[in-house]
């Protein structure tokens, strides 16, 4: 009985021919994304609501990455760069992997090396274990094969594998699109410029 239900004919198919209906579209504002409550690279305490209104790239990074996070933020600076004055839509937004070595302050002189208008968050074990629950991104700690290690301190010793995705929030607070690792500032910008000349024109 249920397979018969999920049986339609199409139309212009001819009789007797049958076709699966097509499965209904996955609500992927809903798969990521939702409320946070962290401390950005200043010490203050953020939480998603502060944001609301402009669009939101967000990246889940750690300080001590070799080099796939650099190479994520510095093509989300250029494709901010690309924007100009219209760049002050977008908001991007860092939260740490590594809450255990990120501070405040290791954030602050780490995401000011690559734009100003850069924000890094981070937070307790707890908390940043629910936004990148919510955000579907994993993490894992893994020990560096070129560190020493005496059995005392392991602080410098691992590195954190972890999703490197970047989210386009909108200024409603959902979800709306992913960039893969390594997606460059020019193909970044452009993709999001859709987005953003759609919202503007809504608001029009």
């Amino acid at each position: 009985m249920a397979l018969a239900a999920a049986i339609v004919v199409a139309p212009g198919t001819a009789p007797g021919v049958a076709q699966a209906a097509s499965p209904p579209p996955l609500p992927f504002e809903k798969l990521f994304g939702g409320a946070f409550s962290l401390v950005d690279h200043d010490g203050r305490q953020r939480t998603d609501r502060d944001f609301h209104g402009k669009f939101l790239l967000i990246y889940f990074y750690y300080t001590y990455c070799p080099s796939i996070c650099p190479t994520n933020l510095a093509h989300m600076a250029d494709a901010l760069k690309r924007y100009g004055p219209a760049g002050k839509r977008v908001q991007p937004v860092f939260t740490t992997t590594d809450p255990g070595r990120d501070t405040p302050m290791q954030i602050h002189d780490y995401v000011k090396k690559f734009d100003d208008r850069f924000i890094g968050l981070t937070g307790t074990e707890a908390q940043i274990r629910d936004v990148t629950r919510k955000y579907g991104v994993h993490r894992r700690k893994v020990r560096d094969p070129d560190a020493e290690f005496d059995g005392s301190n392991d602080k410098d010793t691992y590195l954190v594998d972890h999703s490197s995705i970047t989210h386009l929030v909108g200024p409603d607070g959902k979800f709306v699109t992913l960039f893969p690792h390594d997606t460059t500032g020019d193909v970044m910008a452009q993709r999001m410029r859709k987005y953003l000349d759609r919202q503007k024109a809504a608001t029009e």
